[in-house]
């Protein structure tokens, strides 16, 4: 989002001043302070934005736009200041009053098009947070641990009690409120508790393997992110494979983005329909927190099924 916000700026300035330019010659002139003096702004006030976020939220529309509008002068007349100091921009009343009617206006463009962005992922985001509860733990798998769990109690009481708590685990993050980012390590963690699970009940049957760099795993990612993946690939990787099969799971860091990829071998039977809400769910929510920047693909090969997460670093 800041840098569509830098680049709708940087447009509008462009605009601005080949409009007011002579010559092509004057334009390069006058854009370069022109572009550094947007980007520095723009940047400025979204991080006044950002620390000023909870004190806007709950108030009147027209009390956050006026706010808005405020700081979009203040901040142009603190980036023009200096350079008109240096000689770089014209100084002058007449140039101050353009710059606080310039930074209100430009403010007013942003604050106009985050407004409708919002309004735009608004349906998206009540159909998501639907889905995520549509397709949170699945009832069959809570009553298959609970008769796993039964049948070691005599044999295995504390194999049982590892079970009890991997699953009390999972549902308490499964029932806590959705929002807040977590990191892909917290992620990992729980898709480690749930084939904990899963392998008391498949035994030999599910070979799981991991290979996770470091990096990749400071990489912020909705909850129950990777535990939807985790479990179709145990849906329909082993549960239908009479001799069991593989999973393998990756996260690595590439070029400011961390991948995560699950592997899993394919059944013998064919893949039930119906886990794809949990994929759309996936990629639903990564939208919202990273925008274009968060993906999620799937695709299918000789070698099995496979699922990749993309988010930035």
């Amino acid at each position: 989002m800041g840098l569509r916000a830098v680049l709708l700026v940087q447009l509008v300035l462009a605009i601005a001043v080949l409009a007011g330019s002579a010559s092509a010659a004057d334009w390069l002139a006058r854009q370069g302070a022109a572009a550094f003096a947007g980007a520095a702004g723009t940047v400025l006030w979204l991080a006044l934005l950002c620390a000023a976020r909870r004190w806007l939220g709950p108030r009147a529309v027209a009390l956050r736009g006026t706010v808005m509008l405020l700081l979009g002068a203040l901040v142009a007349v603190l980036v023009w200041w200096p350079l008109a100091l240096a000689g770089l921009a014209e100084g002058g009343v007449l140039r101050l009053a353009g710059m606080l009617l310039a930074g209100g206006g430009l403010a007013a463009l942003l604050w106009a098009w985050l407004e409708l962005r919002a309004r735009i992922w608004q349906p998206a985001a009540s159909s998501a947070r639907l889905a995520e509860l549509q397709s949170r733990i699945r009832p069959h798998f809570l009553f298959n641990t609970l008769n796993t769990a039964v049948a070691l109690v005599r044999i295995d009481p504390a194999r049982a009690e590892a079970v009890l708590e991997d699953l009390a685990e999972l549902f308490r993050v499964a029932l806590a409120e959705s929002g807040s980012a977590v990191t892909l390590a917290d992620e990992v963690t729980l898709a480690r508790r749930y084939l904990a699970i899963e392998a008391v009940r498949f035994g030999a049957r599910l070979q799981v393997s991991w290979a996770l760099e470091p990096q990749a795993l400071y990489a912020r990612v909705p909850p129950l992110v990777l535990q939807p993946l985790v479990e179709n690939a145990v849906r329909h990787g082993i549960e239908s494979a009479a001799g069991g099969g593989r999973i393998r799971v990756e996260a690595m860091a590439r070029r400011g983005q961390a991948v995560i990829i699950v592997h899993n071998t394919l059944g013998d039977e064919p893949a039930p329909t119906g886990h794809g809400m949990a994929l759309d769910n996936v990629r639903e929510r990564l939208r919202l927190l990273h925008d274009l920047a968060g993906q999620c693909e799937t695709w299918r090969d000789d070698e099995g099924f496979h699922a990749r997460i993309t988010v930035p670093l």
